[in-house]
């Protein structure tokens, strides 16, 4: 059965970072729905919302022809949870990826006045931002898809204020769909994922090892291994048996 996979990116990127997940998705006959975030992308002269964020994810379930597998990674991640947390949505299943700490405001407060200071450079930190992105992402093919969308340089402020609606813990117990858990063994966000195992009803954790924070970038094949596994669930083909 094919399975519609609604894939939501991460702070600062944009829907390019899953052209690899896109193209391994079509190959199995599924049907990949990778969106941009206001702020982001194609709507980088947007001003991100989370209200805004939640209607776009929104729109992109409903436009799927599948059952569908909402998949989040960091910003993505979080605000997949906060979507399918407000009410019983129309998703087969969750996969929230690098986001296993509770947006605090004191975290982000700390990380705006480091944007901001970062921001007042010539270059408003394009180059530092496609260096530690290069750094991060030692595959040259897939650290272009990271950066081929553009780097929404003016979305910081925005979106570390509105994360501070956040609440992940009041979410997670009222999502009854499957989430999976993906966090790279060395990834710096991932202190609370026990927590978040423990508020979900119906959850698992899996780590990659020798992954940082850009899971499907530093550990592609590995993530898609995941990835595969959580879309043959919902189609019902067991684990480990997706080709």
């Amino acid at each position: 059965m094919p399975v519609s996979v609604v894939l939501v990116h991460g702070l600062r990127t944009s829907a390019t970072m899953f052209r690899r997940q896109v193209a391994l998705l079509q190959e199995h006959g599924h049907e990949p729905l990778a969106i941009d975030l206001p702020g982001h992308g194609t709507r980088m002269s947007e001003r991100f919302t989370l209200d805004g964020a939640v209607e776009t994810i929104a729109g992109a379930v409903q436009r799927a022809r599948h059952p569908v597998l909402l998949a989040g990674f960091s910003l993505g991640g979080y605000t997949s949870i906060h979507y399918a947390g407000l009410a019983e949505q129309p998703i087969r299943g969750l996969l929230a990826a690098s986001c296993g700490t509770q947006p605090y405001r004191l975290a982000l407060d700390a990380w705006r006045a480091a944007a901001a200071v970062i921001h007042r450079f010539p270059d408003r930190g394009l180059a530092l931002h496609n260096w530690a992105v290069r750094a991060a992402v030692r595959d040259p093919e897939l650290a272009e898809d990271v950066l081929r969308g553009g780097v929404a340089l003016e979305v910081m402020q925005d979106t570390l204020i509105e994360l501070r609606r956040l609440r992940p813990m009041r979410s997670l117990p009222r999502i009854r769909q499957p989430i999976w858990f993906v966090n790279g063994s060395l990834d710096h966000f991932r202190f609370e994922e026990r927590r978040y195992l423990r508020a979900a009803p119906d959850a698992r954790l899996l780590h990659v090892r020798g992954a940082t924070h850009m899971v499907s970038m530093t550990r592609p094949d590995a993530f898609d291994r995941i990835l595969l596994d959580a879309v043959g669930s919902i189609a019902g083909t067991p684990p480990g048996l997706v080709e």
